[in-house]
This record gives structure tokens, C-alpha cells and sequence, in this order.
């Protein structure tokens, strides 16, 4: 099956916007599909604020996000693929989803399908993601 992930995306975009309150996405600014600003980028990751009236042109695809706002006065398009986002939230109330770490995922599927399947001691477990909350 495909991702969820974009969809989910939209879904609570849509609730957080539907409450009247301002959606904000904490993205993985060293994703290689992230096209953001590197200069407001902290620790890897960037909070990019996508309230209809910061943005122009959202586009919430299955395959990217697109759209242009302003950082520091200065014009930017922003792209990156929605396996960028680390999560969606409320900038007001902290209210939102954070996602899983998809690449924790994969490497769990390669595990079970490697030759041997369980066989090995158990010692390798695959990292946990190290996400925080960002108000």
C-alpha cells in the first residue's frame, strides 16, 4: 500500500484551519526531497508556518508540497515530499499529529525479509526517532 501519510497531512490541515487556528509544519530539513530556507533552519529541522494567509499557492499532493511564502522579506518556494514531514500542528494550542519515521519502518520490513528471518541474537534494534514538541 502507499503512504498515509499525505493524506493524513490534508486531513488535519483541514481540522486545524476548520477550528480557526494556525497550521504549522515541522519538517526534516535534511530530507532530500526538502527545498527550504537554510537559513532558518535549526537542528535540521525548520517550522514552516502554512496558514492560507502566509502562504500562496499550497498544494498538498501525494507527492509534494508545494507552495511560496516569505522568510525574512525575501520571496521562496518551498517543495519537499510529504516523508519530509515530521509533524502538523496548532501553533496555538500544540494540538496535531506527529508521524513515525518511516525509514524505521522500511528497515524493519528489510530485516523481516532478510535470509535467516528471526535467526539473528536480537541485539540490533533499528534507532527510535528522537522527535520533540515544538509550541
Amino acid at each position: 500500500m502507499t503512504s498515509n501519510r499525505p493524506y493524513l497531512i490534508r486531513a488535519v490541515y483541514d481540522w486545524i484551519i476548520d477550528n480557526g487556528m494556525t497550521p504549522h509544519l515541522l519538517v526534516d530539513a535534511t530530507h532530500p526531497s526538502a527545498v527550504v530556507p537554510t537559513a532558518f533552519v535549526e537542528d535540521g529541522r525548520i517550522v514552516l508556518n502554512v496558514a492560507p494567509q502566509a502562504v500562496h499557492g499550497l498544494q498538498l499532493d501525494n507527492d509534494g508540497i508545494r507552495f511560496s511564502a516569505r522568510f525574512g522579506g525575501s520571496p521562496f518556494a518551498v517543495e519537499l515530499s510529504p516523508h519530509a514531514v515530521l509533524g502538523l500542528y496548532a501553533r496555538e494550542n500544540g494540538q496535531g499529529m506527529l508521524f513515525p519515521d518511516e525509514a524505521t519502518e522500511d528497515t524493519e520490513e528489510a530485516a523481516d525479509k532478510k535470509p535467516g528471518g528471526d535467526d539473528d541474537d536480537g541485539d540490533s534494534k533499528p534507532p527510535r526517532p528522537s522527535l520533540r514538541i515544538v509550541k
